[in-house]
């Protein structure tokens, strides 16, 4: 379904569809229902996308669904059926077939009170967006558009199909998805939308963190991040969602003239995704880690302004803060400790380049680099050079030109050593072997010791890393006192 044109007959739509799509229709209409094809699978054919994902509507209940397609598909599952939603799988295909709605909602719930309707309009009627509000009637192809959603699309205008007041009342994630929307189509949200979502923006606190985690994760990672962005703000859905990004429009201050730093986090969110990669490349894009990063990385600087004598504005601390703030923020929304970890990672080591620029790096600091960022090292490299969004030129190549050199470090000192994996010459057991201690804290201090001066230094040889232990360990007050026999053998485990 790659593509759609109407024919000559206004209410009808010519496109290339599976014949699934048509043999499903067929069974419904043998019956004596109704089946259209609905809401996003449409649209996208009208936008020339594919959808994996087919969503239809009819007049038949679950009940009668079941029957239908219980022999025809090739499975099924009814977890929705309380919903109306009968979901199955046939050909590859995903399908999920609702009965007709008339829904309401109790203005405190977050869960809608279903009633099942009898009219495909009614059913429209009840959707967020009239560019999903379009259905195709099976197997005729007969387009059904009451509310305009062709002509929206064709203007890349997104409106409601009744008042908006009305849709987002329903349910308030409508006001989510309309700036979800905004940045994977790059539409424009039409003025009593826009009012709509400013007036009603703190109903979104009745909506579980889970489902705003899902539409900023699509939002973040649409081609147009900026403007869904722009309209969370704008609307005030921000004050909610994600207030430390509001926060960034730090008032105007012409006598300072410090850097708009909201506008800049919005700049370093496009650099960063334009450096993302193919799939087969380092950072496959679009890659929710890297550009959540680069939205948040400068979220501390509110909190660290200072005004310094003569004018200057200063921010020290906002890297530290800012990924603070970052994991606060990340797991309100309920996201995974991983993904937690690695942007707020990044937002910690997002300045840690620019010692590099002003002076140079000795071999122990690229492999603290190195080794500090870990998996994310790939990413704080797209970050840090999208970092830069100076207008002087000549200063925008200079850390250019410095990053260029960094990375040739790395690449250097990968070739004569295995930076990704930087252990200590000796490992846990053999420490405890050599200065003959059991499991401890001490073990663990003389790890931190090897670990640091392998940072230093690179690889050691076998009796440098003993000797030099050695002598470390005699300085230390634990080796006046008594330590019991560790009586282990020689171990590759890591205590520390």
């Amino acid at each position: 379904m790659a593509h759609a044109h109407q024919k000559s007959d206004p209410h009808t739509v010519d496109f290339k569809v599976d014949p699934v799509v048509l043999e499903l229709g067929q069974r419904f209409v043998d019956a004596g229902h109704e089946l259209s094809l609905v809401g996003g699978p449409v649209r996208d054919l009208f936008l020339g996308r594919l959808s994996p994902d087919l969503d239809f509507t009819t007049d038949a209940t679950p009940e009668q669904t079941l029957a239908l397609i219980r022999k025809w598909a090739d499975n099924f599952w009814e977890i929705g059926r309380a919903f109306g939603t009968i979901g199955m799988r046939k050909s590859g295909f995903q399908i999920e077939i609702t009965t007709y709605r008339a829904e309401a909602y109790d203005p405190e719930s977050r869960k809608p009170m279903v009633a099942f309707g009898s009219s495909l309009t009614d059913d429209l009627l009840r959707r967020d967006f009239t560019i999903n509000a379009m259905a195709l009637r099976l197997p005729s192809m007969e387009l059904v558009d009451p509310f305009g959603g062709v002509r929206d699309l064709h203007a890349s205008v997104l409106a409601t199909p009744g008042a908006p007041e009305t849709s987002f009342s329903d349910d308030p994630l409508r006001m989510m998805r309309a700036a979800r929307f905004a940045s994977q189509l790059g539409v424009a949200v039409r003025e009593d939308v826009k009012q709509a979502m400013e007036q009603m923006a703190e109903r979104i606190t009745i909506i579980s963190a889970e489902r705003i985690r899902e539409e900023l994760v699509k939002l973040i990672c649409g081609t147009h991040p900026r403007v869904g962005i722009d309209l969370l703000v704008d609307t005030g859905l921000a004050e909610f969602v994600l207030p430390e990004v509001s926060a960034l429009r730090l008032e105007a201050d012409e006598h300072h003239r410090h850097k708009d730093v909201y506008q800049h986090s919005l700049q370093v969110l496009e650099q960063a995704a334009a450096l993302e990669t193919d799939p087969d490349g380092a950072v496959p894009g679009p890659d929710f880690v890297l550009r959540f990063a680069a939205l948040m990385h400068d979220v501390g600087k509110p909190a660290t302004r200072r005004f310094e004598p003569g004018g200057a504005v200063s921010f020290r601390h906002h890297d530290m803060v800012g990924s603070k703030l970052t994991k606060k923020r990340m797991k309100a929304l309920r996201f995974d400790n991983d993904t937690i970890k690695a942007v707020a990672r990044l937002v910690e080591l997002h300045m840690r380049f620019y010692g590099y620029g002003e002076a140079g790096w000795s071999d122990s600091a690229v492999r603290r680099y190195v080794t500090d960022a870990g998996p994310v090292l790939e990413r704080l490299h797209r970050l840090t050079r999208s970092d830069v969004t100076t207008r002087n030129q000549r200063k925008a190549d200079r850390l250019s030109f410095a990053y260029d050199d960094l990375e040739a470090r790395i690449a250097s000192l990968r070739e004569q050593e295995s930076l990704e994996a930087v252990r200590p010459d000796l490992d846990g057991g053999q420490i405890m072997a050599l200065l003959g201690l059991k499991p401890g804290p001490v073990v663990g201090k003389a790890y931190k010791f090897l670990l640091d001066q392998r940072m230093e230094h690179g690889p050691l040889d076998r009796d440098v890393a003993e000797a030099r232990l050695r002598e470390w360990w005699a300085q230390q007050p634990e080796a006046a006192e008594p330590q019991p026999a560790a009586g282990v053998e020689l171990s590759t485990t890591e205590e520390s």
